[in-house]
């Protein structure tokens, strides 16, 4: 190998996040070495936005890790899947012991256990961190939540909470947990992400089809709310994006498609919810309403065919019904963040992590796309508790639900009046409903499974008997026709 240990840290894939993350680092007096594969990208960086700082660059995978000091750290910003094993392997022959391999990108968490385990297995510590912000978060201070091989972090902290956005003086950036944790607790942000866009989305289509506000007064709507409950990264740009209009002078939103994109995030933590059997419902309507986006033609012949309310010039208060709109944003935003945290805690539980909730929320709190001052609230709850079993259950909290209740309902109620679809709104409420319910119809459900499949139900232990004990799968003959043997059972 050729080339002087000079860098700190190196850094594979010169995309936009990359430059920005490296030029980063080299403000907060870290050495960097970058490397692409195509390696004209190298030497544009090196005489253009890097000429000047400490960054130097390599042409090979040989020359990049013959320029790290020991431990070696290297940090992949490349696209998730096939890309990040093939720069693993090209890396591994100039590694040794103890040396560290960091992926930046957005993969998913069972392929960053797997990466784990086997790195492990050769000495190579691996590390999966989470990067949220988008390219000016890159560049300013993301949010970054590291997972993996424990004794990565000594030689990480430094340059991983020197770069990361700082909130109160304190790093948006700490230890998520072992294998994929760091992955996982990124995937479930970006589930959130999906929930507060959407809940968003709904806001303004009842601001403008609903009360028939013009994108200017919406705008103004949002701005009054950032200087409120949600004060927020994503309210701002939605101001922001309301305002801004195309050389022509109409509203730039205007004439965007209406069809939304996903890049699966959002999907992997819908999936992984039903996996592990917790109701994220917010989340997976969020998802789903993309989805309904994409088929835009469908929906074209059906807004011909299928009728609905016809919305009335709003003659009602405005004020009133914005004020409202506001508290059933605040609240359904309580619910997929108590929904998001009822996850992480089950799946703590189900893959052996230790998952810090105040921490997560901290570092949720700066750099990354769905900060916001709420999730001030959010880590004083888990730093007054560690132990909350539910964010409801807090008192900041469940003040906060009790006072947006009556809003709340007015909103999803008057949203179906309209036949404008609330789908975020109404299954925030829905679950909000469920979760304070004693008793739910489920004791039907389960008399229908054994009456068609012999899928067995239990008893109230109030009403336990001997034909009926306590704690036992029990089969009933419904019909007089059926036998008496049942199926097995299984926990959803």
């Amino acid at each position: 190998m050729s080339g002087q240990a000079v860098a700190d840290i190196g850094l594979i894939g010169l995309a936009v996040m990359g430059q920005n993350l490296i030029l980063n680092m080299a403000d907060h007096g870290f050495t960097v070495c970058a490397y692409n594969r195509t390696t004209s990208k190298v030497d544009a960086f090196l005489d253009n936005e890097a000429k000047g700082k400490a960054i130097v660059g390599a042409h090979s995978i040989e020359e990049l890790c013959s320029k790290l000091k020991r431990p070696r750290r290297v940090m992949l910003l490349v696209k998730a899947g096939a890309a990040v094993d093939s720069f693993i392997e090209q890396l591994l022959p100039f590694l040794e012991k103890g040396d560290i391999i960091i992926d930046g990108g957005n993969s998913h968490y069972p392929d960053t256990n797997r990466r784990c385990d086997y790195l492990a297995e050769k000495g190579i510590l691996f590390v999966g961190s989470g990067v949220s912000g988008g390219e000016e978060g890159a560049r300013t201070g993301p949010s970054l939540m590291p997972g993996g091989a424990k004794d990565a972090w000594p030689h990480l902290k430094d340059i991983f909470q020197s770069c990361a956005a700082q909130t109160d003086g304190e790093p948006c950036c700490d230890w998520v947990g072992d294998q994929g944790a760091g992955h996982y607790v990124k995937m479930v942000h970006n589930g959130i992400e999906y929930g507060d866009m959407q809940l968003i989305c709904e806001a303004y289509d009842m601001l403008k089809r609903g009360v028939g506000l013009t994108n200017q007064e919406i705008a103004d709507v949002f701005e009054k709310w950032n200087n409120g409950v949600l004060d927020s990264f994503l309210i701002e740009i939605t101001r922001d994006i309301l305002k801004f209009t195309d050389d022509d002078g109409t509203p730039l939103v205007e004439k965007i498609m209406d069809t939304a994109g996903q890049k699966g995030t959002g999907k992997w933590t819908a999936i992984n919810a039903l996996d592990l059997g917790m109701p994220v419902t917010l989340i997976g309507e969020a998802v789903f309403s993309r989805c309904l986006s994409s088929i835009r033609e469908e929906r074209g012949r059906a807004s011909e065919r299928l009728a609905g309310p016809v919305i009335d010039k709003f003659s009602g208060d405005k004020a009133k019904i914005i004020d409202q709109m506001e508290q059933a944003l605040y609240a359904s935003k309580i619910i997929s963040y108590a929904q998001g945290f009822m996850l992480m805690r089950e799946a703590a539980k189900a893959y052996g992590w230790t998952l810090n909730n105040a921490g997560i929320a901290l570092m949720w709190r700066g750099g990354c796309i769905i900060r916001s001052a709420f999730l001030g609230d959010i880590t004083n709850a888990y730093k007054k508790n560690a132990d909350l079993e539910n964010l409801l259950f807090d008192d900041f909290f469940h003040a906060a639900i009790e006072k947006a209740q009556p809003s709340w309902r007015q909103v999803v109620a008057q949203g179906a009046l309209w036949g404008i679809p609330t789908p975020a709104f109404s299954t925030a409420l829905s679950f909000f409903d469920g979760y304070r319910a004693k008793r739910l119809p489920a004791n039907l459900l389960q008399a229908q499974r054994d009456y068609f499949g012999a899928h067995t139900f239990r008893i109230l232990p109030e009403f336990a008997s001997e034909k009926y004990p306590i704690d036992t799968d029990i089969h009933v003959n419904w019909t007089g026709r059926g036998g008496n043997v049942s199926a097995s059972t299984y926990d959803a």
